[in-house]
């Protein structure tokens, strides 16, 4: 008896804890997320730790830091970005900009936007330091917009190529049982490769290829007219692997110097005019961008960001879900001082449903006020159909884009719960083709051609929107479509996109024909979520995640893509495969 009473009061005051507990957190949320102040010294220099995943915008944690071990994972957006580096370049209170970016997760197109933000801030005659302990392909292409480069000198410097890598699941199936039945149109149309081949086909070998060395080339050209080395040149040094050492790297010109990092803090002492015992005024692009005040206009241009993958309904976090986006669209349209739309795109397609459903409402709201389509790291099939209804499409050279094409997979689990589990089972119908969705049995011949069919239908539905929206003919829209993706700069090549060219150009276009270029202010959409909102997502999310990777371990990345199947069902509009390019 004494044995319950002392575990009910246990109990009690576990549960009285937590319940305070969470009041005080709520208390500590409320009181960080009031608007700060911050105040910019003289003298400052703009830091640029780019060191972390850099969404379109950011998740913003007031804290900074993990608070009560609750991971509010740390990002960059590439709107406060470059927003905090234009409006740097006429602060008088800033001097230069700091880049660090040894390990820079996010894609080509992102790192052009902000290449191209810190270029012109170089107009303003401020200087821009680069320094890291080590450098990856990515970092280092930023990072030669810098007027001076600095690595340390025991560092380590990547300069060897891009590379472009897909994980295959063939085997695994195999060895489960678990029979993958694919549909699809076009040789190029490779998102199902993963299921139904150990490596490349010939054809998405040659689209890779094609895309990444177009790339790549360009990167090549702006390095070597930032560093005034000759293309060639460098493009013989990453070929031949001649950078293995950072002193290599420092012979050939491609960085400046070999030094720490608080010699380049002298360096810049020395550029803002301090002495060498005072501390550098460093103010980060997050704290830097909540000092800026918004400009105010009555006459609005509305962002819409579509970032993630394409699915029915609401989605989950970083997804496109249809609800959500389809009442952004519909209120941008119909509020009076929303004189245009952009739609940033950076989505590699997904459902094909939710896409036309989208493509449906941003095709309604074009009739209303101009939607200009602004195309991020991709914009591919499901994320160019969404882009396709749109009055002009403005891409970055390096964006994954086009794709067109469909697919659907299903998987025949029988073997697998028979053989493995011991588990089978039987059925009755009522017509000849009432279980032919069942995952529990073969489908016929019959059956594959009818969906098949269904495919081949919904892939002409994809061209004939597609030759409507960009003007060409469907006879056209084939030779280019068959599910193969393109660069932008390709792609304006084929007819796929209007004119290349970064965010604010597609803003600027946009206000233009909108008749407002001289007064305008942006509002983004969805709203993003408060810090209590992304709190509690993570603590949910979290423990799921911590047990997956303790448990899984360097397996869990493949976990994550295997769970990625549930958002697989009903016909597709994905670029191939998983992309990772590095």
């Amino acid at each position: 008896m004494n044995f319950l009473k002392t575990l009910m009061a246990v109990l009690v005051g576990l549960i009285l804890y937590t319940g305070i507990m969470f009041f005080v957190l709520l208390g500590f949320i409320s009181i960080a997320t009031k608007e700060e102040e911050v105040k910019v010294k003289e003298n400052s220099v703009l830091k640029l730790n780019l060191n972390r995943p850099i969404l379109e915008r950011a998740i913003d944690d007031p804290f900074g830091i993990p608070f009560f071990s609750i991971p509010i994972e740390s990002t960059s957006g590439l709107v406060e970005l470059k927003r905090a580096i234009s409006n740097a370049k006429d602060d008088p209170r800033i001097k230069g900009i700091y880049l660090e970016a040894p390990f820079v997760i996010t894609g080509f197109g992102k790192l052009e936007e902000l290449r191209k933000a810190i270029e012109d801030f170089k107009t303003s005659g401020k200087f821009v330091i680069a320094y890291s302990d080590f450098y990856t392909e990515g970092g280092y292409y930023i990072s030669t917009i810098a007027d001076e480069i600095y690595v340390n000198p025991i560092g380590i410097f990547e300069f060897n190529g891009l590379s472009a890598e897909i994980t295959f699941y063939k085997e695994m199936l195999a060895k489960l049982e678990v029979d993958p039945v694919i549909f699809r149109v076009g040789d190029y149309k490779s998102a199902v490769e993963p299921f139904l081949r150990s490596n490349m086909s010939e054809e998405n070998r040659e689209q890779y290829k094609s895309f990444i060395n177009s790339i790549y080339a360009e990167i090549i050209n702006k390095m070597a007219e930032s560093r005034r080395i000759s293309p060639q040149v460098l493009r013989q040094m990453s070929d031949d692997l001649e950078i293995r050492l950072v002193l290599n790297a420092k012979e050939r010109g491609l960085v400046d110097d070999l030094i720490y990092q608080d010699q380049v803090f002298d360096i810049i002492r020395d550029k803002i005019g301090i002495t060498d015992d005072k501390e550098i005024n460093f103010i980060s692009a997050n704290r830097y961008h909540k000092s800026i005040k918004s400009k105010y206009s009555q006459n609005k241009i509305a962002v819409i960001v579509a970032s993630g993958e394409i699915v029915m309904g609401r989605g989950e976090q970083d997804m496109v879900g249809a609800e959500v986006f389809v009442k952004e669209i519909r209120q941008a349209k119909d509020n009076n001082r929303i004189k245009a739309i952009v739609l940033r795109i950076n989505s590699p397609g997904g459902n094909y449903i939710a896409s036309d459903i989208l493509w449906r409402e941003i095709k309604q709201a074009a009739k209303i006020k101009p939607v200009i389509a602004s195309l991020s790291d991709y914009a591919a099939s499901g994320g160019y159909y969404l882009a396709m209804a749109c009055d002009t499409i403005v891409s970055d050279y390096s964006t994954i884009t086009g794709s067109i094409g469909v697919f659907r997979i299903q998987f025949t689990i029988q073997d697998f719960l028979k053989n493995k589990l011991g588990i089978t089972s039987d059925r009755v119908n009522t017509g000849n083709y009432s279980d032919m969705n069942s995952v529990l049995r073969p489908m016929t011949d019959a059956e594959r051609q009818i969906i098949q069919n269904e495919v081949d239908e919904v892939y002409e539905v994809f061209v004939s929107k597609a030759a409507e929206g960009r003007g060409l003919s469907e006879d056209s829209i084939r030779k280019i479509a068959g599910g193969r993706v393109w660069t932008g700069a390709q792609a304006l090549e084929n007819g796929l996109v209007d004119l290349l060219g970064n965010f604010e150009d597609a803003v600027k276009l946009a206000a233009q024909i909108a008749g407002v270029e001289n007064d305008y202010s942006i509002v983004y959409y969805p709203e993003q979520k408060s810090l209590l909102e992304e709190i509690l997502y993570e603590m949910g999310n979290e423990a799921e995640v911590k047990f997956l990777k303790q448990e899984m371990g360097i397996l869990y990345p493949y976990v994550e893509q295997l769970k990625k199947l549930e958002y697989l069902q009903g016909i597709q509009a994905r670029m191939p495969a998983e992309l990772t390019i590095y």
